[in-house]
């Protein structure tokens, strides 16, 4: 498992729990011995505690010696940096993405990224509705496996398979990956809403328009209609929209409060949200595909506009069928 963080660090359980072995690689030296110290990562999941399969290294190339299989949790600015790596230590048989983002400089998948630099290695990906608190606290969830490569996708879900956590299969990594990213966009325009105490008519009209966006823009991409109403799409939308353990919720909260990006990022909050809406404003003008909440978003966190403003745009836009 690539990647120490809150999810990383959940996945390497649910592994490990399934009596796999598995190293878990932090950037940071401190933070794998503290991990290997106390079978605890308490700086991002507290009070899990990890089986004694899994083992904690900062060395990328210890990880990756001999694994059979390499998961990547890592947030979508170090993507390149981290495949990069790769080709220096050595390739993994196989990868699977379990973050969700889009690459701001280029507006690639995170597959694409990977795939530049490890072009023989086969993908997949895994996004749903997966907070990781609630899964560490073993609470029921599911996900969805996406590769072209249905062995691979196959092999993953029965490696994440249990009884608090199942898996299901896909073909369309292309939908799944945008779905996990874009969903990020609007929980930021829920935050916002929930921050001006707009109540639940507002958050589900967000979240009903926003999943339009999402399927306007991801079957534009390639993406199968199908995924964006299953758990990599709407389910996905639902829980990172409503939960206040989500980073994005918070961070619409907080920009609704008044406070401005530079503050949220100096506070240590970080959300994929903000460099997916940054990538995608791009996109929008190139496209032509309309995107009107992605676009108010934008507005609000790089433009400093009034989030009051940003709603008021999209309630007086012109009248049309749904």
């Amino acid at each position: 498992m690539l990647g120490a963080g809150a999810w990383g660090t959940v996945v390497a359980s649910l592994l490990a729990r399934n009596g796999h072995e598995v190293r878990l690689w932090s950037q940071r030296e401190q933070l794998a011995d503290a991990i290997n110290a106390s079978r605890r990562n308490e700086q991002y999941v507290p009070g899990l505690a990890l089986p004694p399969s899994v083992r904690a290294t900062a060395d990328l190339a210890a990880a990756v010696r001999g694994c059979v299989l390499a998961f990547m949790a890592v947030p979508s600015k170090a993507f390149r940096q981290v495949s990069e790596s790769l080709v220096e230590v050595g390739a993994p048989p196989a990868l699977v993405s379990c973050s969700k983002g889009l690459e701001v400089a280029t507006f690639k998948r995170l597959s694409q990224v990977v795939a530049e630099y490890l072009p023989a290695v086969p993908l997949a990906v895994v996004s749903g509705p997966n907070l990781a608190t609630e899964i560490a606290a073993d609470k029921p969830a599911a996900t969805t496996v996406a590769s072209p490569d249905a062995h691979l996708a196959k092999r993953v879900q029965q490696l994440l398979q249990q009884s608090t956590f199942r898996a299901y299969t896909s073909v369309d990594m292309v939908g799944v990956e945008i779905a996990g990213a874009l969903k990020n966009v609007i929980a930021l325009a829920c935050g916002v809403s929930d921050g001006l105490g707009l109540g639940n008519n507002t958050k589900a009209s967000i979240i009903t328009r926003g999943l339009a966006e999402i399927v306007r823009f991801g079957t534009a991409m390639g993406g199968q209609v199908a995924t964006f109403y299953g758990l990599a799409g709407v389910g996905d939308l639902v829980a990172t929209c409503s939960s206040s353990e989500s980073r994005n919720h918070k961070v619409g909260v907080l920009l609704a409060d008044g406070a401005t990006l530079a503050e949220i990022e100096a506070s240590g909050l970080t959300a994929e949200g903000v460099p997916t809406v940054k990538a995608l404003h791009g996109a929008i003008l190139g496209s032509g595909v309309e995107l009107p909440i992605s676009r108010e978003v934008y507005s609000v966190v790089f433009e400093a506009k009034d989030p009051r403003d940003a709603i008021s745009s999209l309630m007086t836009r012109a009248e049309r069928a749904e």
